[in-house]
């Protein structure tokens, strides 16, 4: 026999792995783009065959699983992800930097009215005292 056997299987395995990976990952950018989970998608997206994405009992589960949910939840509800997500932090992220922006405006809001306020009054000081105290003379 011809070759190292043992090389073949390890390299059809990474192969496999790497085949694999890319599914999941495709899978997981669909959902996250809200696209229809097809396998014809999915091979296209993750660039592995429609064979491989059929033999895959794990990912053909998977993508069944995830049709099913968008044909009875369309929209929404089907593409939640884990609370951990990457997507979930960005909008949780995203909220609370909304939150403080808005929290700043109203400060910087605040001190404005202060600042109107303290220099409507400061004008109003300076005209009681006349026009004689409108400057304070300097002292040698």
């Amino acid at each position: 026999m011809r070759g190292n056997p043992d090389n073949l299987r390890q390299a059809a395995a990474r192969k496999s792995a790497a085949a694999q990976a890319r599914a999941e990952k495709g899978l997981r950018e669909m959902i996250r783009r809200g696209q229809p989970i097809t396998f014809r998608g999915l091979a296209q997206t993750a660039d592995v065959s429609l064979d491989f994405l059929y033999r895959n009992t794990e990912i053909r589960q998977r993508v069944e699983q995830l049709r099913n949910q968008q044909r009875t939840h369309p929209r929404g509800s089907s593409t939640q992800l884990p609370d951990d997500s990457p997507s979930s932090v960005v909008r949780t992220l995203t909220a609370q930097l909304t939150e403080l922006k808005q929290r700043h405006r109203d400060e910087v809001q605040a001190l404005r009215q202060a600042l109107e306020a303290t220099q409507s009054e400061n004008l109003e000081l300076r005209r009681r005292l006349g026009p004689r105290h409108a400057t304070l003379p300097e002292t040698p």
